[in-house]
């Protein structure tokens, strides 16, 4: 037996021997010299110039936030078995807090409001409004358009300063529905 395969021997006897003592069956050694940022796969036994990338620093960003443990159990059929505890800071996951110029997370509040007090309205009858009879027949886009158009034209023309903010809901509230019909093809 050559040299170099003399240490592969060993080598692939060491790590399969430190794989048993953790109770894992992979075929891989998973390495990483620069603490998580890069990770490479291995066969047991095999030497670095045989490893593959199988991360890189690009997707690992998420990963070195993560605390993960493993630990080995021995089920009771015989199966080798783990326990995976994963914890991570739950603030990466949050959307970040943008700090809205034109008070639009306040309004879009509203709009949603809006829009849902137009369900409990009499123009909802029986669960169904008369836009969904509209759309149906073909006829989503001018219909929408149509009243976008008739109460921009309105907006500030017909009664109290509220009145004209209603007329601006409106047309918010058409516009939206002519984006459903545009992205279903009615």
């Amino acid at each position: 037996m050559s040299e170099r395969h003399e240490e592969y021997m060993k080598r692939r006897m060491r790590e399969e021997n430190q794989l048993e003592d953790l109770a894992h069956d992979s075929k891989y050694i998973y390495e990483s010299p620069d603490n998580g940022k890069t990770i490479y796969q291995r066969n047991i036994g095999s030497t670095e110039k045989n490893r593959i990338v199988r991360s890189c620093p690009e997707e690992q960003k998420i990963y070195d936030h993560l605390d993960v443990k493993v630990a080995p159990q021995q089920s009771s059929d015989g199966y080798k078995a783990f326990t995976i505890d994963v914890n991570y800071d739950k603030s990466l996951f949050q959307p970040a807090k943008i700090d809205y110029k034109y008070n639009e997370d306040v309004l879009l509040k509203e709009f949603k409001q809006y829009i849902d007090s137009t369900y409990e309205e009499h123009y909802s009858k029986d669960k169904f409004q008369a836009t969904e009879f509209i759309m149906d027949g073909g006829h989503g886009t001018g219909f929408c358009i149509g009243n976008v158009l008739k109460y921009a034209q309105r907006y500030g023309k017909k009664g109290t300063h509220e009145d004209a903010r209603k007329d601006l809901m409106k047309v918010l509230h058409y516009a939206l529905m002519q984006l459903y019909v545009h992205d279903s093809d009615i």
